[in-house]
């Protein structure tokens, strides 16, 4: 006999002794979509994926996104023209309509459906099951307890002891426990069980993260999102072609859109004021409209900031401001060839403000203004201009003045806030020789070269005094009008997830039980307790147990014989 198979501890086809490596079992196609559709469906690959998911969507806070905020995206273009391709390719700019973002999100969706269906079925068995049977020997477990009662000599210790288990199964019924009262001779005992709500509030919590992926997928092809830019006294249309950009679900159609009109009234900025500790900052904002809704009412409204003013479903956000100067271009022969309120843009804080004037027909040749507008116009130690308050005290509008080809007939689209001097010649303020035209509301002043006038126009109301120059100009508010109908189920189904965790991270699951065993004049009472899981309290809740048991028992009330 070989020294391996005398060995009683190895025996001769043991795998180290037989000198063969395990033949393991191949899979075939079927076996591996198995395996795969096992490990997709874990709790543990759904947490990852959850997890994923949300560093997945921190891009969408560090750049700017089409969706929300596509001046933004034009803005980072400009600062950073070599990153951009790149990162638009990575679809940074669109993270949340990306394809990589739509995997992970369809991955979670899919683990999460497939973990859950499984759980619910089994909760529910276990649901309809019985507790289980009292343990043959409580003293193994650790925390346990137990007393002798002695019985009168009247009396029988057999119905003590039942009359024991009649009171524990009461009493346990009372603190929500499952009861199932198991008898055996001269045992009586009740087995008790209680925490199902920590399953069903752990199936609720990812019963919603499920609504959650589901709203926000369908409800995302229902919605909308656009801006829009609004100068005082001009009508926005809810319209495809009235928005300055839009961003739709792919449900979205172009009749989808509520009928109604708004007019941007006024709009009002309160600044603090002059000698005060914040002198010139804005305290608060109102975009002040008249609405024409799609019923046919008419009313007065506002958009403020953190206020949106809803109109038949649509939220109006107010999302920034600025002055629009009235410019009125003539040529040499006096024709008007551009009128128009310019939105200019805001560069710091006492909004001193950039805009660009195109005027493309009715001159010689195309001109281009870059101006700036100061809203209470001051002087810096080095001689440039800047502004000194937010408000129009004494505005001053400088135009450098540009002659050429602005790029536009080409068909290629540009941006009305920049302005590409390539193609172009300066004929008035920087290198050209020539001063930048200056004005103040109502004056006018005379292009380089005979070429006409340029009049800064004085949007005062009449009667207004001499010198006052408040009103003079007109602001703009830039708005963002955002429809999504399944914003409300969005909030109920996190709601209900807020609710299920809960319930699963403090709902306690654990049994109970009592034991009352008769023998010569004694009844001995026994109690013990079991958690599932973490549960640092289950000491505390058998001594409780006990305790009350002992005071039931010596009620009088409870006793059946008195």
């Amino acid at each position: 006999m070989s020294s391996e198979s005398a060995d009683p501890l190895r025996p001769s086809d043991h795998i180290d002794g037989s000198g063969e490596g395990v033949n393991q079992p191949k899979l075939g196609f079927v076996g591996w979509l198995r395996w795969g559709w096992r490990q997709l469906t874990s709790m543990r690959t759904a947490l990852v994926l959850l997890l994923i998911l949300a560093i997945a969507a921190i891009p969408g806070s560090v750049f700017p996104q089409r969706m929300a905020d596509p001046n933004g995206v034009t803005q980072w273009e400009t600062n950073n023209p070599e990153m951009f391709p790149v990162l638009d390719a990575m679809s940074m700019f669109d993270v949340y309509l990306s394809p990589w973002f739509s995997a992970i999100y369809l991955l979670l969706f899919t683990s999460l459906v497939g973990c859950v269906i499984p759980r619910i079925r089994h909760h529910a068995k276990a649901l309809q099951t019985r507790p289980p049977r009292t343990p043959a020997r409580l003293k193994r477990l650790a925390d346990h307890a137990e007393v002798d009662r002695e019985v009168a000599g009247d009396r029988d210790a057999a119905s003590e002891a039942s009359r024991a288990a009649d009171v524990a199964q009461k009493q346990l019924k009372a603190l929500g426990y499952r009861v199932e009262r198991y008898d055996a001779g001269k045992t009586f005992s009740v087995s008790a069980e209680r925490g199902y709500w920590r399953e069903t509030g752990n199936l609720l919590f990812h019963l919603a993260l499920v609504g959650v992926l589901v709203t926000v997928g369908i409800g995302g092809g229902f919605a909308y999102t656009g801006q829009k830019v609004v100068v005082e006294g001009e009508t926005f249309v809810n319209s495809l072609v009235d928005y300055n950009s839009m961003n739709r679900g792919r449900f979205v159609g172009d009749a989808a859109l509520a009928p109604y009109a708004m007019t941007l009234d006024s709009f009002d900025v309160t600044y603090q004021e002059f000698g005060s500790t914040a002198s010139g900052q804005a305290g608060d904002y109102s975009a002040n409209v008249s609405v024409r809704d799609s019923d046919g009412s008419e009313w007065d409204g506002s958009a403020r900031v953190n206020h949106p003013l809803e109109i038949s479903g649509d939220k109006i956000y107010l999302l920034g401001n600025g002055y629009a100067p009235t410019i009125t271009v003539r040529n040499s022969d006096g024709t008007v060839v551009f009128r128009d309120s310019v939105e200019f843009l805001p560069q710091d804080t006492n909004m001193t403000s950039l805009g660009v004037v195109k005027v493309t027909d009715g001159m010689p040749e195309q001109l281009g203004m870059l101006g700036f507008f100061y809203p209470t116009q001051g002087q810096l130690e080095s001689g440039a201009y800047t502004s000194i308050y937010g408000d129009t005290y004494a505005p001053l509008l400088t135009l450098r003045v540009y002659q050429g080809d602005l790029g536009i007939d080409d068909g290629t689209p540009r941006s009305v806030y920049t302005l590409d001097t390539t193609d172009l010649t300066e004929i008035a303020g920087g290198d050209s020789g020539i001063d930048s035209l200056e004005l103040m509301p109502g004056e006018t002043v005379d292009l380089p070269n005979g070429l006409g006038t340029v009049t800064f126009e004085d949007e005062s109301p009449e009667g207004t005094a001499e010198g006052d120059y408040t009103e003079s100009v007109k602001r703009y508010a830039s708005l963002q009008v955002h429809h999504d109908a399944s914003a409300v189920w969005v909030l109920v189904f996190a709601l209900l997830a807020l609710g299920g965790l809960a319930l699963a991270l403090f709902v306690p699951r654990r049994r109970m039980w009592v034991k009352a065993t008769a023998s010569d004049g004694v009844v001995h009472l026994e109690y013990a307790g079991l958690a599932r899981g973490e549960d640092p309290t289950i000491a505390k809740a058998v001594a409780d147990l006990a305790a009350g048991h002992e005071r039931l028992l010596d009620d009088p009330h409870n006793d059946p014989r008195k």
